[in-house]
C-alpha cells in the first residue's frame, strides 16, 4: 500500500520534473554555430546570415565560431565531440563529403558521426576560359579540345577540391580531355587563367562574376538548372550542350552532433527553413549568387548519401589519391 508520505514524495518529484522541463525549454541559452573558415569569406557571410535569422526565430542568439584549419576538419571534429544537446552545431560546406573521401586525417564519416539538420544553400559553379583561348562558348571549347594534338589544361584551387572534381565530372560527360594543374588556393589559379598560363577554370559564380564583367575571363556556362540573375547572359550547361540535369554547386548545410534529440533537430530545421521563406533574407542570398534549398533533415541526409556516392565515382575516375 502506498502511504501518504510516499505518495507526497512521488508527487513532489513529478512536479519538480515538470517544473524543470517547463522552465528550461530548448533553446534556453545561446547556440554556437561552428564553421571551418576564417571571418569575412563567402562561407562566413552565409553562416552569419543564417545564424542571425535562426536566432530571431529560436529566441536565442546563434553565435558563429570560426575554427579555420585542416580544410574544415577542425570545425567538424569540434562538433562531433560536442554534447548532443543542440547548443553546438556545424555550418558545413561540400568539403564535409570530400574530406571524408580524400583525406587520411578525416577520421569520421558524416553519415555515421553527425546528425543532418538541413541543406541550406548552394553557389553554382561556372566554367570559365582564359581571354587567350579562342573559345567564347562551351561548344567552341569542346571543338577546340577535340582538335588536339596538344593537351589543354584546367586549373583548380587544389587537388580534390570541389572545382577540381566538378570539372573532372563535366569533362567526362562531354568527352573532353584536359591536364589538371592544381594550385594552393583560388587566387593563384585566377591569376594564371587571366595571364593565359592555364586555359580553363571552374569556380563559384560569386567569385567569377567580377572578373568576367571586367573581361578578364570568359564565362562559358553555368552548371545549374537555371540561369543566374547574377550573370543572366551566361547559359546553363544544359542549354549549351543538351546534357540534362547538370547541377554542380558548392553547397552548405547544418549538422549537429550524433544522437541529438529529434525534437531539437526539428526546431533547428524549422528555424533554417523559416529563413529560406523570408523575402528579405532570400534577396540577400540570391544577390550573392546563392540558390536556396531547405527541406527536411531526412532530405539532407539522403542528399549527403547521393553526394558521397557521386563524388566517390568521380574521384576514382580522376585518379585522385587519398592523402
Amino acid at each position: 500500500m502506498i502511504t501518504m508520505k510516499r505518495l507526497s514524495v512521488v508527487l513532489a518529484l513529478l512536479l519538480a520534473s515538470l517544473s524543470a522541463t517547463a522552465a528550461d525549454p530548448y533553446p534556453s541559452r545561446p547556440i554556437r554555430m561552428v564553421i571551418g573558415f576564417a571571418p569575412g569569406g563567402p562561407t562566413d557571410v552565409a553562416a552569419r546570415q543564417f545564424a542571425a535569422h535562426m536566432g530571431d526565430v529560436l529566441g536565442q542568439a546563434v553565435v558563429v565560431d570560426n575554427k579555420a584549419g585542416a580544410g574544415g576538419m577542425l570545425a567538424t571534429t569540434t562538433v562531433i565531440a560536442a554534447p548532443p544537446d543542440g547548443y553546438t552545431i556545424l555550418f558545413n560546406t561540400s568539403s564535409l563529403v570530400l574530406q571524408h573521401l580524400l583525406s587520411n586525417n578525416a577520421k569520421y564519416d558524416p553519415l555515421k558521426d553527425l546528425t543532418a539538420v538541413v541543406r541550406t544553400s548552394g553557389v553554382p559553379l561556372v566554367l570559365t576560359s582564359s581571354p587567350s583561348v579562342p573559345a567564347k562558348t562551351l561548344p567552341e571549347l569542346m571543338a577546340l579540345a577535340a582538335k588536339g594534338p596538344s593537351k589543354m589544361n584546367f586549373g583548380s584551387s587544389g587537388a580534390g577540391t570541389i572545382d577540381h572534381l566538378a570539372f573532372a565530372l563535366l569533362a567526362n560527360l562531354l568527352a573532353m580531355k584536359f591536364e589538371h594543374v592544381p594550385y594552393k588556393g583560388q587566387m593563384p589559379a585566377y591569376t594564371d587563367l587571366m595571364s593565359g598560363n592555364i586555359q580553363v577554370l571552374m569556380r563559384t559564380i560569386n567569385t567569377v562574376q567580377p572578373f568576367a564583367v571586367d573581361k578578364k575571363m570568359n564565362a562559358l556556362a553555368i552548371a545549374s538548372a537555371n540561369r543566374s540573375p547574377l550573370m543572366p547572359n551566361v547559359p546553363t550547361v544544359s542549354e549549351a550542350t543538351g546534357l540534362k540535369d547538370v547541377a554542380l554547386t558548392a553547397w552548405t548545410g547544418i549538422m549537429a552532433p550524433l544522437n541529438t534529440p529529434p525534437e531539437i533537430v526539428e526546431k533547428l530545421n524549422q528555424a533554417a527553413n523559416h529563413a529560406l521563406k523570408d523575402k528579405a533574407f532570400l534577396d540577400k542570398l540570391r544577390a550573392s549568387g546563392s540558390e536556396p534549398y531547405g527541406g527536411s533533415a531526412e532530405e539532407y541526409r539522403a542528399f549527403l548519401r547521393s553526394e558521397t556516392a557521386r563524388w566517390k565515382v568521380v574521384i576514382e575516375r580522376a585518379g585522385v589519391e587519398k592523402q
